[in-house]
């Protein structure tokens, strides 16, 4: 049985919500939610080989905070069933579920099997992890056609 959050677990959430709010985080957070829409893996990849480019940079931060985030659920140090509350997670599932259609090719093609592992174990450990990770994978696919329609138009 899961230990039932604490207070400790509740300041953490607060500290690791705070460091969101930091400047370059919220562009880097704006930018991966509003503008980068990967459609490929090599998609992912021009921004990943891109160094010096901000859109890398963005890239990096917000994909670090993530894995470092997920580390804590992982390792059992944040309470699993409060970092899942949508009010906090949900932009960790907003991100994977933009890589999730290739992200065994970015495995791939960057040589490195653990790459968003940390990622992809936090959204699909529980059933309601999976849940969630399908309703953002429609509602990005809705997005993604949104954004399509616009530059049509």
């Amino acid at each position: 049985m899961p230990k039932k959050p604490t207070t400790a677990d509740a300041q953490l959430i607060l500290q690791l919500y705070d460091l969101r709010r930091e400047a370059e985080m919220r562009k880097a957070r704006n930018w991966w939610a509003g503008e980068f829409f990967p459609e490929s893996a090599d998609d992912f990849l021009k921004v990943v080989w891109a160094m010096g480019t901000q859109e890398n940079a963005w890239l990096r931060q917000v994909g670090g905070y993530w894995g470092i985030v997920t580390s804590f659920v992982l390792q059992g140090v944040l309470n699993e069933d409060l970092f899942l509350q949508p009010g906090f997670s949900g932009e960790l599932f907003l991100i994977y579920a933009k890589i999730h259609p290739f992200v065994k090719e970015l495995r791939e093609k960057l040589n490195d099997p653990e790459a968003f592992l940390n990622l992809e174990k936090a959204v699909t450990r529980t059933k309601w992890g999976r849940n969630r990770l399908q309703f953002m994978i429609k509602r990005v696919e809705a997005l993604r056609q949104k954004r399509a329609e616009k530059k049509a138009s």
